[in-house]
């Protein structure tokens, strides 16, 4: 179900909100149920959005923006102004299919690391929506995958803790000015 929150898909000089990288703790702490979708929840999903469209995301979860709770947002045609994002409050992972599948990811808050990632191809999700709604969805694919990479921020995991070559990762962070301190910094 779409979102009802629109928010332009432009690129804003000033984001209303920080992004947090690769080595900050805020990243890796679990992030905790939201009790009550409100008018305040909504703006934070609408500074999410921003951030994330001004930041050339396609995902965002909001430990990577400083805010301790269980939001994601995600675009995966952010140059469309007609597809609306998906907004996943409270999101629970209810089903993953058996077939994986190996694709590149990269992330907000590791910029300019992208990596082969093998994740589950179908997950089904259950989460309420940016009005307090249940809802549920299937979704493989770019949506899919994206679905459980953010999910991940969620209980303090980013996507290289998926990588099982430590060497060529140390190599991509590195080229990227990161460490794999930051990496292996998990409180």
């Amino acid at each position: 179900m779409p979102a009802e929150i629109a928010v332009e898909k432009t690129k804003l000089k000033n984001p209303p909100l920080k992004l947090h990288y690769l080595g900050d703790r805020v990243l890796r702490q679990p992030a905790k149920r939201i009790a009550k979708v409100d008018d305040n929840i909504r703006q934070i999903v609408r500074d999410m959005l921003q951030t994330m469209y001004s930041n050339d995301g396609i995902g965002l979860a909001a430990p990577q923006v400083g805010i301790h709770k269980q939001l994601i947002v995600i675009d995966c045609e952010p140059d469309n102004p007609a597809n609306p994002p998906l907004i996943l409050i409270n999101p629970v992972i209810k089903q993953v299919s058996r077939e994986l599948c190996l694709a590149q990811e990269g992330c907000l808050s590791i910029p300019g690391v992208y990596m082969d990632v093998t994740r589950p191809q179908l997950v089904e999700v259950a989460y309420k929506d940016e009005n307090g709604r249940p809802r549920s969805l299937k979704a493989g694919d770019l949506l899919g995958r994206c679905i459980q990479h953010e999910m991940d921020h969620l209980n303090g995991v980013v996507f290289v803790d998926r990588i099982d070559n430590s060497l060529a990762l140390a190599q991509e962070l590195s080229q990227q000015g990161f460490s794999m301190q930051a990496v292996n910094h998990i409180p």
